[in-house]
């Protein structure tokens, strides 16, 4: 699952062409060699951990029972273990629409203020909960069902932390050229 991407996105991306390689925003494709096609490849991929991030986010809460009828049970036990209203599709629905439109920073901010919400043993509980969904959903019968749980909520939480940070690391060139000229400096 892939969130849209927006020209707005692509903007980060044109400066550093345009800053880094020297290419004029309004170069024609027709008059790019294979070095330019690799050199702006290098700096798009530099540019699209977040947008990966968001589409990985998306993609483990795709693997949840659906926030159907069907799916109602696993809500209920899931808010039950983990003891945060956080996580209930209806506190994330909105956050998920935006994902989905490209903006992941609400979701992943939600799903970390979820995971720092619970304490050890509800954590454990949760991971139980979730393990036993995907366990049926994946047919992953050989794994224990609290182990599978872990590893998606490390998952999870871990790819929150990086929408987040890919987010940041773009807002403030400045803060990112100190804190290279200080490496460079020692």
């Amino acid at each position: 699952m892939l969130p849209e991407f927006h020209s707005h996105a692509s903007l980060p991306v044109s400066q550093q062409l345009e800053q880094r390689l020297g290419l004029d925003p309004r170069l024609e494709a027709g008059r790019i060699d294979i070095e330019r096609v690799a050199d702006i490849a290098v700096v798009a991929s530099a540019h699209s951990d977040g947008y990966a991030a968001t589409a990985h986010l998306l993609g483990l809460l795709a693997a949840l029972p659906a926030p159907t009828q069907a799916g109602e049970r696993f809500w209920s036990d899931l808010w039950r273990s983990s003891g945060s209203l956080y996580l209930l599709p209806a506190n994330i629905k909105t956050w998920v629409l935006s994902s989905l439109a490209g903006e992941g920073t609400g979701l992943a901010g939600q799903i970390l203020s979820a995971v720092n919400e619970m304490t050890p043993p509800q954590r454990i509980a949760a991971a139980e909960v979730i393990g036993q969904a995907l366990a049926e959903s994946d047919h992953l019968p050989d794994l224990k069902t609290q182990v599978i749980g872990e590893l998606w909520l490390r998952d999870l939480e871990l790819t929150a932390w990086r929408v987040l940070h890919a987010d940041h690391k773009n807002a403030d060139p400045s803060r990112r050229e100190a804190f290279l000229d200080a490496w460079t400096r020692a």
